[in-house]
């Protein structure tokens, strides 16, 4: 039997102007069957009621540390520094887990010495922490190193747990990206050791109103560069015809994100481009059915004035439903 209390796990939980979730997703670490933890939040500089909020709930474990305000990278890394456990996990300040994430985790690491990394499936809640779907459900541990080349499975920062060593190994989290930061740490920590899946959805993560508004042009900049270190490793020697493939799925998933947004001209041209750029990189796109899917749904936002082509995707939802692109539901 695994004694759960010789080892401590560190959660760090970054968080700037989070007084409408904090709460919340404090409590979901508080309930973890597993107790012996420090909650690490890094308050980045908030400036509503985010830091009375997490004063109101009196527990030893928590451990506040405030800083003037940075990006997420910056944020976690301060959490590392700080952090004593034998384990690193990381929650974003408006994410869920199930009460049984960390002992589920830690028990899969302990009966997998060859990991060096448990991840769990992923489901999306809303505003109010209902359910919306499930994301990537895949099953894949081991050598992942190619996976994660193809895409980052994971798909948000409030799944995985490290052994601390190894991610002593890698380093922390890369300041200078502006996005990816995770999939760029998920194929640092890959192509140095195993990964062990929890088959089971213990993360919830949360989708806020407008969040596929978000700066597709700094994502596509940020996860070029991740894509191309990746295949620069010594690792990626033997799975450079992967890359087309790769940058495909990246554009693919750009694209999702576009025509998720309202439609508008300037989306319009940026969804249009991205598709073209998928296709000419990875042609194979051109027999998968899903492609035409979105040259439909391109073409009905570049004819219809934006209201009406708002009201023809509510008559027609599987149209407008293009986050299938990767064969699975996409978390951000």
């Amino acid at each position: 039997m695994i004694d759960m209390r010789s080892d401590k796990i560190s959660v760090i939980i970054p968080v700037y102007n989070g007084e409408n979730t904090i709460k919340e997703t404090i409590e979901s670490v508080l309930n973890q069957s597993f107790t012996n933890f420090e909650l690490i939040i890094i308050n980045a500089d908030s400036t509503d009621n985010t830091l009375s909020i997490i004063s109101q709930t009196k527990d030893d474990r928590i451990n506040v540390f405030s800083y003037p305000k940075a990006n997420v990278a910056v944020n976690r890394n301060r959490g590392i520094n700080q952090a004593t456990g034998d384990y690193i996990t990381f929650l974003d300040a408006d994410d869920l887990w199930a009460n049984d994430k960390l002992a589920a985790q830690y028990t899969a690491l302990q009966e997998n010495p060859q990991a060096g990394v448990a991840y769990s499936w992923t489901n999306c809640i809303d505003e109010n922490s209902k359910f919306l779907r499930k994301t990537s459900h895949v099953n894949w541990s081991g050598d992942v190193y190619s996976k994660f080349l193809l895409d980052d499975f994971i798909g948000n920062g409030s799944n995985v747990m490290i052994r601390r060593d190894v991610l002593t190994e890698v380093g922390g989290f890369d300041e200078s990206l502006t996005n990816a930061q995770d999939t760029d740490m998920w194929l640092k920590l890959s192509a140095i050791t195993n990964f062990v899946c929890v088959p089971k959805p213990q993360i919830l993560y949360r989708i806020q109103q407008n969040s596929m508004s978000s700066n597709v042009i700094g994502l596509e900049k940020s996860n070029l560069e991740v894509i191309k270190r990746g295949f620069a490793r010594e690792k990626a020697k033997s799975l450079q015809h992967l890359k087309p493939i790769a940058i495909g799925n990246l554009y693919k998933y750009l694209c999702y994100k576009v025509l998720a947004a309202p439609p508008g001209k300037q989306q319009n041209a940026i969804a249009g481009r991205f598709l073209i750029t998928a296709i000419k990189t990875d042609i194979s796109l051109l027999f998968k059915p899903i492609i035409f899917k979105a040259v439909l749904k391109l073409l009905a936002m570049i004819i219809l004035p934006p209201n009406w082509a708002s009201m023809f995707f509510q008559k027609l939802p599987r149209l407008s439903n293009t986050s299938t692109f990767l064969g699975y539901e996409k978390t951000t």
